[in-house]
């Protein structure tokens, strides 16, 4: 990965357990990305949802989303970096699929308009069959 990229996804505040990113793979700084998550399947989560045929929860499909349009905001050239970056609202969320482990997911975060501390996103989860969730997710922080 590019160090820009490297860079940029050390702006998420999740740790390691909570993160959906595994690297980025195209950046336009406040405007749009797309990053790719292997689930592994050791994740903690898939013991619980649902043993024996584990699946990625819709909502974490989702997070993902969000997660990335965090990155994409917090590189913003013409704004400045926002502290205490939230999800707050989520929208026309669609859950299309079901991700097992071993696939690789491919995210994209569009950075849709901005009010303030509020941020509109729109988002996609894919995997080489197709896509898994589209969502419209609010993320909002405390501007600098």
């Amino acid at each position: 990965m590019r160090a820009e990229l490297q860079a940029a996804l050390k702006s998420l505040p999740h740790g390691p357990a909570f993160r959906f990113l595994d690297e980025l793979t195209s950046l336009d700084p406040g405007n749009e990305a797309t990053a790719v998550y292997k689930i592994r399947g050791d994740e903690a989560f898939l013991d619980g949802h649902f043993p024996g045929n584990p699946m990625m929860p819709g909502v974490i499909l989702i997070e993902a989303i969000a997660q990335l349009g965090g990155v994409v905001l917090q590189t913003d050239p013409v704004h400045a970096a926002m502290s205490d970056v939230r999800l707050t609202g989520i929208r026309a969320a669609k859950i299309l699929g079901a991700a097992v482990p071993g696939e690789i997911l491919e995210i994209r975060a569009k950075v849709e308009g901005r009010l303030g501390g509020l941020v509109q996103i729109e988002g996609e989860v894919k995997r080489a069959e197709g896509v898994l969730a589209t969502a419209k997710v609010t993320l909002s922080g405390n501007l600098a």
